[in-house]
């Protein structure tokens, strides 16, 4: 078998081909959609080695491969080629979502405020994971509204209950390393 090469400077012009083969600029909404979403998993790639709650570390790996379904989802070009099953989010992977966060929030203290980033290690690298969420679901979102096509409404939910879970799983690392969340001074005195 032969080795394959990890250059093929067929980017070097500044295009890259989407799945179905319509070559666009690296700079296209699509790439910087589906760019975020890499960059948030390597972002969990990064929290995964800090935490040390196992059931988390299994959870955050499932998302990761979400992610890449996500991601695959994004560089499809659905006019050139069909989206292959395995580029899909379906209703039980945002249902998993929803009862991890149901799970956690169960234990949790009750909120009293807004809470800033921060506590613990694990939950300050769990913040930063969750703000490239926030950022790649308005990517996500900008490709609908400059007429780049529909997206998948599960896709969405996906990865707006993903940050919804991030924000709950730094408050479980912080109740879990000892840590005291970090409430918003509204006086900032």
């Amino acid at each position: 078998m032969k080795k394959s090469h990890i250059y093929t400077k067929t980017g070097d012009k500044g295009t890259t081909s989407l799945v179905g083969g319509v070559r666009v600029p690296k700079t296209h909404l699509r790439l910087e959609a589906y760019g975020t979403i890499d960059e948030l998993n390597s972002q969990l790639g990064v929290l995964i080695t800090a935490v040390s709650d196992t059931a988390s570390k299994e959870m955050l790996q499932y998302i990761q491969h979400k992610l890449f379904a996500v991601g695959s989802y994004l560089a499809t070009d659905q006019t050139q080629v069909d989206l292959r099953v395995e580029s899909q989010v379906s209703e039980e992977s945002i249902l998993r979502l929803e009862h991890a966060i149901d799970e956690m929030d169960e234990v949790l203290p009750p909120w009293r405020g807004f809470i800033l980033p921060g506590g613990s290690y694990e939950a300050s690298l769990c913040h930063v994971c969750r703000t490239v969420c926030r950022r790649a679901e308005r990517r996500i979102l900008a490709l609908e509204e400059n007429g780049i096509g529909e997206i998948d409404e599960k896709v969405k939910r996906f990865i707006n209950r993903l940050s919804d879970y991030l924000f709950i799983l730094a408050r479980t690392l912080n109740l879990l390393t000892q840590h005291d969340e970090i409430y918003w001074d509204k006086g900032c005195k």
